[in-house]
């Protein structure tokens, strides 16, 4: 493998875990089913500026709950902040579920420099959240998804990979360049995280291939039980890098696709 391949696999190993840190910034992904109301207005703005404060704790405004930790959301949000210094949390109101379950959106933006190289950061969660005694005590993770782009601009990449399939289900997971590569030489590599790594903040390590389309392209299955999988994916382009990671929500009844 060539020095400058290793180099951006080192590089974007460490923003991909630091991606699992971000997709995490309202606590850890698990199903929820919490008896409680839904977030008011006032409570979604403390916990937008308990995100976004450096002096503060979210413990003011999280509760031990069903998909929800404080404290590993605290540390994670602490090592966050150490990858990319300038993060800032958005949060939004969100179209209300089937079941009357409201929803937010947040989202995350960040930079980081590393070897004279800036990566920009843009993570996305749709969350189902519920509060219980003026606090947020739980959460479903609904969508969520990870990109960080290196370069003087911006490559425009889409993340073809659906938001949940049913177990056992064979889908696709394509991360396509937008624009045409015009004779320029692509590698990447594509990665399923195991739990194991995305609760542990580990670094995944990802082997590049030369890639013959504009585009990463793989079919894979799901797994029979229900859960989740996360991918983790990096597409290097000479004018720039793009890692990405993707969670997909495996579900066992169909209707459970579109909550």
């Amino acid at each position: 493998m060539p020095p400058w391949s290793r180099r951006l696999r080192t590089q974007c190993g460490t923003i991909l875990a630091a991606l699992s840190l971000a997709a995490s910034a309202a606590g850890p992904a698990r199903a929820a089913g919490a008896e409680g109301g839904a977030p008011t207005p006032a409570q979604l703005e403390a916990l937008q500026a308990a995100l976004n404060s450096t002096a503060g704790s979210l413990a003011g405004v999280l509760a031990a709950g069903p998909g929800l930790d404080p404290q590993l959301v605290e540390l994670r949000r602490r090592l966050l902040l150490k990858q990319f210094p300038d993060a800032s949390w958005t949060i939004t109101p969100g179209p209300t579920l089937k079941d009357g379950r409201r929803t937010v959106e947040l989202r995350l933006q960040g930079s980081h420099s590393q070897g004279g190289t800036t990566f920009r950061l843009d993570a996305t969660q749709q969350l189902a959240l519920t509060s219980s005694g003026g606090r947020i005590a739980s959460q479903a993770v609904l969508r969520e998804q990870t990109i960080v782009r290196s370069g003087d601009q911006d490559l425009p990449v889409s993340l073809q990979i659906p938001d949940a399939v049913l177990t056992g289900q064979r889908y696709d997971v394509d991360v396509v360049f937008d624009e045409p590569l015009d004779g320029a030489l692509v590698a990447g590599g594509l990665l399923a995280l195991t739990s194991r790594q995305t609760t542990a903040m580990e670094t995944p390590k990802l082997e590049l291939d030369a890639l013959g389309g504009g585009g990463l392209f793989k079919t894979v299955q799901a797994p029979y039980t229900p859960g989740e999988q996360t991918w983790a994916v990096l597409l290097v382009h000479p004018k720039g890098v793009v890692s990405a990671t993707k969670r997909v929500r495996v579900v066992s009844e169909r209707d459970q696709l579109n909550p």
